[in-house]
């Protein structure tokens, strides 16, 4: 971990970003957020919040595989 970090001074100012800064992050952030790779990104966290992927109904990560896998091992 890099701790070579200037420290803040307890007797140091506090500052303020310059309104037209601070208009133009929040305009980036809107844009960022309405773009269409965020919007599928939202859609996809929200595709089936009630599966697991990791402890799937079948108990298989992949059925189709787990299914040659069994079949093969009974032979």
């Amino acid at each position: 971990m890099d701790l070579s970090f200037t420290r803040p001074e307890e007797d140091a100012p506090a500052t303020t970003l310059p309104t037209a800064l601070a208009v133009l992050m929040v305009a980036v952030a809107m844009r960022q957020a309405t773009s269409p790779t965020a919007m599928a990104q939202a859609r996809l966290g929200r595709a089936s919040p009630d599966r697991n992927p990791l402890a799937p109904e079948n108990g298989a990560f992949n059925a189709g595989v787990a299914a040659a896998f069994t079949g093969w091992s009974e032979k």
